[in-house]
């Protein structure tokens, strides 16, 4: 039921959830910082029992709305330790981090059913001002949307001149080997991202649309990566002073200096000891499930990825290069976020 927002407040506790463009109202449910730090997900499947929706009108909700915290955000496309890294800003009183809230999703799934861009690029800004509720004053929201929402990247940048943003990768042959052990539901979930990908107008890669009926799953894969590499070297250039960008092995491999740069990039204050026990910790577990998980764990999934499936992997690097180059992609990006 649509509430009025007269005697209504909005705590932080209550997360903007769901957007319903019938209605212009904007689903609110309860999600404590301490059920948003043991879920990987802001979505349906990880917030079942949350109680009905507070419902509000989107002009509602924005005068019940306290003012909203500083922005950064974590672009990245998918199987780049993106989850691990957005763990590490659920930091009381300094930051809190939003994991692909669905809110940003329900804008992408309108937009691709026809809505004006102008509107949804107004609701989109009321949308991370929602969003941007800290728990604490003073606090900075870091969001890492999903990789779905990438397509938006740029209108939520010029929407938010205060935020920094990273857009993290990791490198090709990995990534494939990620899709390549999620079997079935990996190679399926490649084909519908780029069937969306498709959908914003970002693939520009030389090929017709009938073409990708006539690649492997893993050259779906590889398109879909050069696609977002593409966008992400566009929004790179277009924003150098406040966009970085980093490569998941380069994360892993230097973690306090990755922290100790993205926190200047997104002015949150720490100290080497603070981000040490980040490092000792959130990046000692799964960023997904919570159990014991180190760096060496993760290299060695990645290996056994390869081995198994390494004669498919190189070819289809080899033929993603090829592609690349004839499109001027380059998988080197700029602005780095470490030298």
């Amino acid at each position: 039921m649509m509430q009025s927002s007269a005697s209504i407040k909005v705590p932080p506790t209550l997360l903007a959830h769901r957007y319903d463009p019938g209605h212009d109202a904007v689903h609110f449910v309860s999600a404590d910082r301490e059920l948003r730090r043991t879920i990987p997900f802001l979505t349906d499947e990880n917030l079942p029992d949350t109680g009905s929706p507070l419902v509000l009108r989107r002009q509602d909700a924005l005068a019940a709305v306290e003012s909203p915290a500083r922005i950064g955000f974590i672009f990245h496309s998918a199987y780049c330790c993106s989850t691990l890294l957005a763990n590490a800003y659920d930091r009381p009183g300094s930051a809190f981090s939003l994991k692909e809230p669905v809110l940003l999703n329900d804008l992408v799934g309108w937009r691709h059913r026809g809505a004006d861009p102008q509107r949804v690029g107004q609701v989109m800004a009321d949308a991370l001002r929602l969003l941007a509720r800290p728990f604490e004053p003073g606090e900075t929201c870091v969001i890492k949307p999903s990789n779905v929402v990438n397509a938006l990247a740029p209108a939520m940048l010029a929407a938010r001149p205060e935020a920094g943003a990273l857009l993290l990768y990791a490198p090709l042959d990995l990534y494939l080997g990620s899709i390549a052990t999620k079997q079935l539901w990996g190679r399926r979930w490649v084909r519908d991202l780029l069937l969306k990908l498709l959908t914003d107008g970002i693939v520009d890669l030389g090929f017709e649309k009938t073409d990708y009926f006539l690649q492997t799953d893993l050259q779906v894969a590889a398109v879909g990566w050069l696609a977002q590499h593409a966008l992400f070297a566009r929004i790179a250039g277009m924003w150098p002073d406040r966009v970085r960008t980093l490569n998941s092995e380069t994360l892993l491999d230097r973690p306090a200096d990755a922290l100790d740069a993205l926190d200047q990039l997104f002015a949150i204050e720490s100290d080497d000891a603070a981000r040490g026990e980040i490092v000792a910790t959130i990046f000692k577990r799964h960023a997904k499930f919570g159990n014991d998980f180190t760096t060496q764990d993760r290299r060695a999934a990645q290996h056994d990825a390869a081995q198994v499936h390494a004669e498919e992997i190189e070819k289809v690097v080899a033929w993603a290069r090829a592609v690349a180059d004839n499109a001027g992609v380059a998988f080197a990006l700029p602005q780095p976020l470490l030298a």
